[in-house]
Protein backbone atom coordinates (compact mmCIF):
# COMPACT_ATOMS: atom_id res chain seq x y z
CA UNK A 1 0.00 0.00 0.00
CA UNK A 2 1.50 3.35 -0.95
CA UNK A 3 2.40 5.82 1.74
CA UNK A 4 -0.13 8.61 1.86
CA UNK A 5 0.38 10.91 -1.12
CA UNK A 6 3.73 9.41 -2.16
CA UNK A 7 5.01 11.32 -5.18
CA UNK A 8 6.72 9.49 -8.05
CA UNK A 9 8.69 11.33 -10.74
CA UNK A 10 8.85 9.58 -14.12
CA UNK A 11 11.76 10.72 -16.31
CA UNK A 12 11.22 9.26 -19.78
CA UNK A 13 11.24 10.77 -23.28
CA UNK A 14 8.54 8.34 -24.51
CA UNK A 15 5.00 9.66 -24.00
CA UNK A 16 3.64 6.12 -24.39
CA UNK A 17 5.93 4.67 -21.72
CA UNK A 18 5.24 7.60 -19.41
CA UNK A 19 1.49 7.07 -19.83
CA UNK A 20 1.84 3.34 -19.12
CA UNK A 21 3.86 3.96 -15.96
CA UNK A 22 1.52 6.75 -14.83
CA UNK A 23 -1.44 4.39 -15.25
CA UNK A 24 0.18 1.72 -13.08
CA UNK A 25 1.13 4.25 -10.42
CA UNK A 26 -2.26 5.99 -10.45
CA UNK A 27 -4.10 2.67 -10.04
CA UNK A 28 -1.95 2.01 -7.01
CA UNK A 29 -2.56 5.34 -5.30
CA UNK A 30 0.59 7.27 -6.17
CA UNK A 31 0.79 10.92 -7.19
CA UNK A 32 2.64 11.13 -10.52
CA UNK A 33 4.76 13.90 -11.95
CA UNK A 34 6.79 13.52 -15.11
CA UNK A 35 9.54 15.04 -17.21
CA UNK A 36 10.19 14.22 -20.86
CA UNK A 37 13.98 14.26 -20.63
CA UNK A 38 16.85 14.00 -18.19
CA UNK A 39 17.75 17.69 -18.01
CA UNK A 40 14.18 18.69 -17.19
CA UNK A 41 13.86 15.69 -14.87
CA UNK A 42 16.82 16.82 -12.79
CA UNK A 43 15.26 20.26 -12.34
CA UNK A 44 11.85 18.78 -11.47
CA UNK A 45 13.49 16.46 -8.91
CA UNK A 46 15.24 19.39 -7.26
CA UNK A 47 12.10 21.55 -7.24
CA UNK A 48 9.42 18.93 -6.42
CA UNK A 49 11.42 16.56 -4.16
CA UNK A 50 9.59 13.36 -5.17
CA UNK A 51 9.66 10.28 -2.95
CA UNK A 52 11.17 8.18 -5.76
CA UNK A 53 12.31 8.60 -9.39
CA UNK A 54 11.66 6.16 -12.24
CA UNK A 55 14.45 6.80 -14.77
CA UNK A 56 14.58 5.71 -18.41
CA UNK A 57 18.08 5.08 -19.76
CA UNK A 58 18.03 5.92 -23.47
CA UNK A 59 17.13 9.59 -23.91
CA UNK A 60 18.49 12.36 -26.12
CA UNK A 61 21.09 14.61 -24.50
CA UNK A 62 21.81 13.47 -20.98
CA UNK A 63 21.12 9.75 -20.63
CA UNK A 64 19.55 8.01 -17.65
CA UNK A 65 22.84 6.73 -16.27
CA UNK A 66 24.31 10.25 -16.24
CA UNK A 67 21.14 11.74 -14.74
CA UNK A 68 21.01 9.04 -12.06
CA UNK A 69 24.60 9.79 -11.05
CA UNK A 70 23.78 13.52 -10.81
CA UNK A 71 20.65 12.85 -8.73
CA UNK A 72 22.27 10.37 -6.36
CA UNK A 73 25.26 12.64 -5.78
CA UNK A 74 23.39 15.95 -5.61
CA UNK A 75 23.13 17.56 -2.18
CA UNK A 76 19.39 18.25 -2.53
CA UNK A 77 18.47 14.94 -4.23
CA UNK A 78 20.79 12.22 -2.90
CA UNK A 79 18.09 10.99 -0.49
CA UNK A 80 15.67 10.22 -3.37
CA UNK A 81 15.84 6.58 -4.51
CA UNK A 82 16.17 6.07 -8.28
CA UNK A 83 14.87 3.02 -10.15
CA UNK A 84 16.07 2.46 -13.71
CA UNK A 85 13.23 1.54 -16.10
CA UNK A 86 14.49 0.42 -19.49
CA UNK A 87 14.13 -1.78 -22.55
CA UNK A 88 17.77 -2.76 -21.98
CA UNK A 89 17.90 -6.11 -20.19
CA UNK A 90 21.63 -6.82 -20.02
CA UNK A 91 23.34 -7.59 -16.72
CA UNK A 92 25.97 -4.97 -17.58
CA UNK A 93 23.23 -2.30 -17.70
CA UNK A 94 21.93 -3.39 -14.29
CA UNK A 95 25.43 -3.28 -12.81
CA UNK A 96 26.20 0.10 -14.40
CA UNK A 97 22.89 1.50 -13.11
CA UNK A 98 23.74 0.35 -9.59
CA UNK A 99 27.19 1.92 -9.88
CA UNK A 100 25.52 5.23 -10.72
CA UNK A 101 23.46 4.94 -7.53
CA UNK A 102 20.23 3.33 -8.78
CA UNK A 103 18.46 1.33 -6.08
CA UNK A 104 16.51 -0.86 -8.50
CA UNK A 105 16.12 -1.84 -12.14
CA UNK A 106 13.02 -3.01 -14.02
CA UNK A 107 12.60 -3.76 -17.70
CA UNK A 108 9.90 -2.62 -20.09
CA UNK A 109 7.21 -3.68 -20.52
CA UNK A 110 6.93 -3.17 -16.78
CA UNK A 111 5.18 -5.81 -14.71
CA UNK A 112 2.87 -3.95 -12.33
CA UNK A 113 3.38 -6.11 -9.24
CA UNK A 114 7.17 -6.07 -9.64
CA UNK A 115 7.28 -2.27 -9.96
CA UNK A 116 4.89 -1.57 -7.09
CA UNK A 117 6.69 -4.04 -4.82
CA UNK A 118 10.01 -2.37 -5.56
CA UNK A 119 8.61 1.11 -4.94
CA UNK A 120 7.01 0.02 -1.66
CA UNK A 121 10.37 -1.35 -0.49
CA UNK A 122 12.26 1.83 -1.40
CA UNK A 123 9.98 4.58 -0.11
CA UNK A 124 10.70 5.05 3.61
Amino acid sequence: MPKLMSKVLIIDDSPVDTLDLAGILGRNGYTVISADGAELGLQVARDQQPDIVLMDIVMPGLNGFQATRLLTQGASTRHIPVVMVSNKDQQTDRVWGARQGARGYVTKPVRERELIGLIENLIP
